[in-house]
């Protein structure tokens, strides 16, 4: 399943995950990206790979530019600033604003987190168990709150335009040049302990590339009463067993430090995203290697 001869709507183009998605998306669609771009360069490689770029400031935003008659509406734009005011705009608010806007779309895809749930003590969540408990509070003390508010705004907008919407709450997002694993092997090689939480740090981490293949399946998915899923690999792995496989690729010792106000473990129950999308195609040993591989050559 591909996407092609549409024209998409994507809020955060210039973010870890979002601008590996357009930059997938331009060479088939009609690709708007929305962003602050404060870097004129970012902005003109974008331009280059075939994405009409549009700068917003998702905290008041001025969508004038943007094109109403769209086909899909993807939301990766992200603040993490811990200034309440502003994260609520940018996470939360702009959701809604940019649904307004798009409000006559095919379909929607919002991306959330599993940080809106509950912690649990390493036991699998499905898109049924309890949210809310913070699971960034120490590290971002908006992020968990603002991305629940944001869900909430987009069941409204969905229900109230009858726009289909999919919400996926990501685990750990990778590529072969960002997340969290990647910033685990650059401390190593500064030499200093790798957090980790004293009930555990397991999750399933998922490759960039398959957050792209699985893009269409989740915009099928999309109903008026909003699909809600994970969106997650498949494999269920600790920062400890992660660090140790990258530290050994790349030569240097993986130290530890246990504390409680790292993240503790989003283990994700899967079943349903597997229903919807189908496996992922990169394990995690094969992403992890590719990424520390690409860093040590640079």
């Amino acid at each position: 399943m591909t996407i092609a001869d549409r024209v998409i709507v994507v809020a955060g183009c210039t973010g870890e995950v979002g601008e590996p998605i357009v930059r997938a998306l331009a060479g088939d669609n009609e690709v708007h990206g929305i962003a602050r771009f404060g870097d004129p360069e970012r902005r003109a490689s974008l331009e280059r790979a075939g994405v009409i770029c549009h700068a917003v400031n998702l905290a008041d935003p001025d969508l004038s530019s943007v094109p109403r008659s769209v086909d899909h509406l993807l939301g990766f734009a992200v603040a993490k600033t811990g200034r309440w005011d502003k994260d609520l705009a940018v996470n939360a608010e702009s959701a809604g604003s940019l649904a307004s806007h798009c409000r006559n779309a095919r379909s929607i895809l919002h991306c959330s987190s599993t940080a809106v749930y509950a912690p649990n003590g390493g036991e699998p969540m499905s898109e049924r168990s309890p949210l809310g408990g913070d699971h960034h509070r120490d590290l971002l003390p908006t992020y968990s709150t603002s991305k629940t508010a944001a869900e909430s705004v987009v069941r409204f907008a969905a229900r109230e335009f009858g726009l289909p919407a999919t919400i996926a709450r990501l685990n750990v997002p990778y590529g072969d040049s960002f997340g969290w694993p990647l910033l685990h092997l650059l401390m190593m090689q500064a030499g200093q302990p790798i957090p980790v939480h004293p009930d555990g740090s397991r999750y399933n981490p998922i490759h960039v590339d398959d957050i792209v293949a699985q893009l269409p399946a989740l915009l099928d998915a999309a109903t008026p009463e909003t699909t809600i899923l994970n969106w997650s690999g498949d494999e269920v792995v600790s920062v400890e067993e992660w660090a140790g496989y990258i530290g050994d690729i790349a030569g240097v010792e993986a130290r530890f430090e246990i504390t409680d106000t790292t993240i503790p473990s989003a283990v994700i129950d899967a079943t349903t995203s597997r229903a919807i999308v189908g496996p992922c195609r990169i394990g995690w040993r094969d992403g992890f290697s590719r990424m520390t591989k690409r860093a040590l050559d640079e």
